[in-house]
């Protein structure tokens, strides 16, 4: 059995998951900022309503 050959897979493997740790980690913090954005959005779209007089848009001109 190859000793050196069991080290070097076990070494690999932990590679591996380091790697697959840091993205996760990333792609979590990815998602989390979009998220952030997307309710920043919401936001600005509720808070930009227009403030009509409350005589427009009651009626609609049919001879235009």
């Amino acid at each position: 059995m190859n000793i050196s050959g069991i080290a070097t897979a076990a070494s690999n493997l932990a590679q591996y998951k380091t790697a697959t740790d840091v993205q996760l980690t990333v792609f979590k913090k990815a998602v989390d900022i979009s998220a952030q954005n997307s309710l920043q959005l919401i936001e600005a779209a509720t808070q930009s309503l227009p403030n009509n007089p409350p005589n427009l848009g009651n009626s609609i001109d049919t001879f235009a």
